[in-house]
């Protein structure tokens, strides 16, 4: 007489994390009152991940209104269910979704922007933490060794794309406090503008500005781990001469040291 093989925990777990999860079918899984809570189960599960999607996107769910937002989330996690065993990660891909989503969903390609403008904050504020650039040891470098000299970003630094100046918008989101029974800020229509964000923290505090092409291109190269060298032959290009391109590289140093954008260079093994 042959018996049925009994399942593996963890393939019982599996088949549970599903059904919740995806809404796979849990026949056979689940009985009695187990069964009949399946569904508060799912309902929980994305309850808490539009939580974290609201935590996580501050200024949007205040920008979109509550019933949008949730509207918006509850699409979001359909689309792209979470993966990362970290719920904080959560929503990572929520601007890419939001750019195809269509304006049912988000009614101003703005939205998009401010979506990127607060993962970039975020992201920013729970990065590892580590030593910044002393300016003393930049000053006692020997002058043949500093076309060769490679700058590393602090590992706060977070930059995004965007498309629209939404910095004064999402500024005044960001500030208004709702508790407070304030109505909410009546903001202009963020016009086309195409730039770079950079954002990063400081004395624990996460900051923010936009980027002008000339620093945002020095950036990429820093980035790209490019020697100093190759900053100032890029700084020429954007500038269209040589001759204010190291004076403009300094000057962009001396703003990252002062900003603390930059890692201490790791000792020599």
């Amino acid at each position: 007489m042959s018996t049925a093989p009994v399942p593996k925990l963890a393939d019982l777990q599996g088949r549970l994390a599903a059904a919740i999860r995806d809404g796979a079918d849990a026949e056979g899984l689940l009985a009695g009152d187990w069964a009949l809570g399946l569904a508060a189960y799912r309902h929980a599960y994305r309850a808490r991940l539009a939580e974290a999607l609201a935590d996580n996107y501050t200024v949007l769910a205040r920008a979109l209104g509550d019933e949008p937002f949730a509207a918006l989330a509850q699409a979001y996690i359909a689309a792209a269910p979470s993966r990362h065993p970290s719920i904080r990660w959560f929503g990572h891909a929520l601007a890419d979704f939001m750019a195809g989503a269509g304006e049912a969903l988000v009614p101003h390609a703005g939205l998009v922007d401010i979506a990127r403008m607060d993962w970039a904050l975020r992201g920013a504020f729970d990065a590892k933490d580590a030593p910044t650039l002393d300016p003393a040891s930049l000053a006692a470098l020997d002058p043949d060794a500093w076309a060769g000299l490679v700058l590393h970003l602090h590992p706060s630094v977070r930059r995004a794309s965007l498309a629209h100046a939404v910095e004064p918008a999402w500024r005044a989101l960001r500030e208004w406090e709702p508790e407070s029974g304030a109505p909410q800020p009546e903001l202009d229509e963020p016009p086309p503008h195409e730039h770079g964000l950079l954002a990063w923290r400081q004395d624990g505090e996460t900051r923010w500005r936009s980027l002008e092409p000339l620093e945002a291109a020095l950036l990429d190269e820093v980035e790209a781990g490019m020697p100093f060298a190759q900053l100032c032959e890029r700084a020429a290009e954007v500038l269209g001469g040589a001759e204010a391109a190291a004076p403009a590289v300094i000057d962009a140093l001396q703003r990252w040291l002062a900003d603390g954008l930059l890692r201490a260079h790791a000792p020599a093994p």
